[in-house]
């Protein structure tokens, strides 16, 4: 098991291949026909397309404030390869590849960073909760499923995510001793992007790394290069299978960086520097990837065809989502039995805001 080879407590990382897409791990490199590899280098390139555009909606204010997911994809396509349909997805904000693999579509996504609520109707994605803002929440969320999993004797894992941030929140340290007691089938995921929006993970916590926090709680935590497509393969791979056979749940530290801004409302220029965006470009998810394919001789993709072809579908799938109509009464009717004086102003400003967003079409 690669939880006894990688234990946290002698900080050593999974790592398969190189940034130069050689294969450093032959022993350890998965089960995985070239056509599975070639279809998720697309799924990632796919979400890669899909976020730079998001970002750019934004930016020309047809959308509101989105988080940017550059660079972390490698995690989420990783997941969605082996998530089972009938597996639970709890996601954070920043999952979008691992909610497109469980069946959501970019046009839903689009209508919740619309504000939107049916954005949070997955029409055809069983088991995948709602997008969660409030740092930490979610977990418990999955604990709790996984509980009822167990409890019914189902042969399910909960999927759930959190940002290294996120691991110095109380709903962290909770969700993992509930997990650890219960020994439920829930596999956690940091992923640990080097930031938490402007705090650096090394002022965030004094641990050697954030999968050692698994100890405490007496549960198998793991160290992974998170822009390795195949170490995360491999590790969802043992993490779901450890989970799925009744022998509890595991904690996955997915080391990567986030390209972009922590959401479209903030500056990393202000706290990161060019020097350390250019040495992790070096590591990029997709890149390596490509290197390996080539490398192999399994290359066969026209990025630039690919890219148009991408374009036009999230075009498409946007449009769509900014002509559906909004139910003010589904936003703001059913918070209280009176509505207070501030959300009825918030209400006010949100019809002026979508006049004037009608007027410009």
């Amino acid at each position: 098991m690669i939880f006894e080879e990688f234990n946290p407590m002698e900080d050593r990382m999974l790592r398969i291949i190189d940034n130069d897409g050689n294969v450093i791990r032959p022993d350890l490199f998965p089960d995985i026909s070239d056509d599975t590899i070639a279809e998720a280098w697309k799924a990632m390139f796919f979400e890669r397309v899909a976020d730079e555009m998001a970002v750019s909606f934004q930016r020309q204010g047809r959308m509101f404030t989105y988080p940017p997911n550059k660079g972390q994809e490698a995690i989420h396509i990783a997941a969605g390869e082996v998530i089972r349909e009938n597996d639970w997805l709890v996601p954070a904000f920043r999952e979008v590849g691992v909610m497109l693999a469980k069946g959501v579509s970019m046009k839903e996504i689009f209508l919740y960073y619309n504000g939107n609520e049916q954005g949070s109707n997955f029409k055809n994605a069983p088991r995948v909760l709602p997008i969660n803002v409030p740092i930490g929440t979610q977990l418990p969320h999955a604990v709790g499923i996984g509980y009822s999993i167990k409890y019914r004797k189902e042969p399910d894992v909960v999927f759930t995510y959190i940002g290294d941030g996120g691991t110095s929140e109380g709903d962290f340290s909770e969700a993992l001793n509930f997990a650890g007691v219960w020994q439920v089938p829930v596999v956690f995921t940091i992923q640990n992007n080097q930031y938490a929006i402007s705090v650096p993970v090394s002022t965030q916590t004094r641990s050697l790394n954030l999968a050692v926090k698994s100890i405490a709680f007496g549960i198998p935590g793991i160290k992974v290069d998170g822009n390795d497509f195949f170490a995360m393969y491999l590790a969802y791979q043992q993490a779901s299978e450890h989970a799925r056979t009744g022998k509890g749940p595991v904690l996955i530290e997915a080391v990567t960086y986030r390209c972009g801004a922590h959401t479209t409302s903030d500056d990393p220029t202000r706290y990161r520097t060019r020097e350390e965006e250019e040495k992790w470009k070096l590591s990029d998810p997709l890149l390596r990837l490509k290197m390996y394919m080539e490398k192999r001789g399994i290359w066969r993709v026209n990025e630039d065809e690919l890219s148009e072809c991408y374009k036009k579908e999230v075009e498409k799938q946007f449009v769509e989502a900014e002509n559906v109509g909004y139910s003010l009464e589904e936003v703001f009717e059913y918070n209280y039995a009176e509505m207070p004086d501030d959300l009825r102003r918030q209400k006010e400003e949100y019809q002026q805001f979508l006049l004037w967003k009608g007027n410009r079409k």
